[in-house]
C-alpha cells in the first residue's frame, strides 16, 4: 500500500502518528550520534587524564579543555579549576558537576516517554473512530455496494490506526530502553573515574604535595 493510501486508510489519527514517528526517528538519530561519540572517546580520554594527573599534572587542564565536549572532561575541569580546595570541596565540585551533566545525558527521555505513552492511545482512538464509521454504514436488511465499501473502509481505518500506534510505540520503546542502558553505564563510568580522581587528589593533599593540574 502506498504511503498516501496508508495514511488515508488510517484516518485522522494517522497524521499525528506520522508526526510522532518522524520526531522519534530524528531524536533517535541524534542520540545515537551522541552516544557513539561518547563511547568512542570518553573512556580512553579519562584514562589518559588520570595517568597524566599522576605524572604530569600541569598538562591535565589543557588536555581536558581539548576534550571539553565530553561530560567527564567537564566534570574534571569543574573540580581541578578550583583554587587550592580541600578534599571535601574537591569532592563536592565533582558531584555538583556530575549532577549538572545529567540533563545532557537524559536529553529527550521525556519526549520518548510521551511518544511511547500517547501513540497506542492514538491508535486506540483511531480504532474506535474506525468502528464508529463502519457501524454508521450498517443498515438492517440492506447490503449495497456503498454499504460494503463504507463498512470495510471503517474496519480498515480501525486496523491501520492500531498498527501505526503500536509500531511507533514499539520502535520508540526499543531505542529509549537502549539509551537508558547507555545512561546508566555512563553514570557508572563517571562515578568510577570521578572516584579515582578524588582518591588521587586526596592522597596528594594528605601527603602535603600541593600540586594541582593548573600548576606549571
Amino acid at each position: 500500500m502506498p504511503v498516501n493510501g496508508f495514511l488515508t486508510a488510517g484516518g485522522i489519527v494517522a497524521w499525528p502518528l506520522l508526526a510522532f514517528s518522524l520526531l522519534a526517528f530524528t531524536l533517535v538519530i541524534e542520540r545515537l550520534a551522541f552516544w557513539f561519540r561518547l563511547k568512542r572517546r570518553q573512556r580512553r580520554v579519562a584514562k589518559e587524564v588520570l595517568k597524566l594527573y599522576k605524572s604530569e599534572p600541569s598538562t591535565v587542564i589543557p588536555r581536558l579543555e581539548q576534550n571539553a565536549d565530553l561530560p567527564i572532561c567537564r566534570i574534571f575541569l569543574a573540580a581541578l579549576d578550583l583554587e587550592n580546595p580541600n578534599p571535601e570541596e574537591f569532592r563536592l565540585a565533582l558531584e555538583s558537576a556530575a549532577q549538572a551533566e545529567l540533563p545532557t545525558l537524559k536529553r529527550f527521555s521525556t519526549v520518548f516517554e510521551t511518544i511511547i505513552g500517547v501513540s497506542p492511545l492514538l491508535g486506540l482512538l483511531g480504532t474506535i473512530l474506525g468502528l464508529i464509521r463502519a457501524f454508521s454504514f450498517l443498515r438492517i436488511g440492506e447490503l449495497s455496494d456503498s454499504t460494503t465499501t463504507g463498512v470495510t473502509g471503517g474496519i480498515s481505518e480501525a486496523l491501520v490506526s492500531t498498527v501505526m500506534g503500536l509500531v511507533v510505540a514499539i520502535f520508540t520503546l526499543l531505542f529509549a530502553n537502549m539509551f537508558r542502558g547507555f545512561y546508566l553505564r555512563e553514570l557508572a563510568l563517571i562515578q568510577e573515574y570521578g572516584g579515582q580522581l578524588e582518591l588521587l587528589y586526596r592522597l596528594n593533599y594528605e601527603q602535603g604535595e600541593r600540586f594541582y593540574a593548573s600548576t606549571p
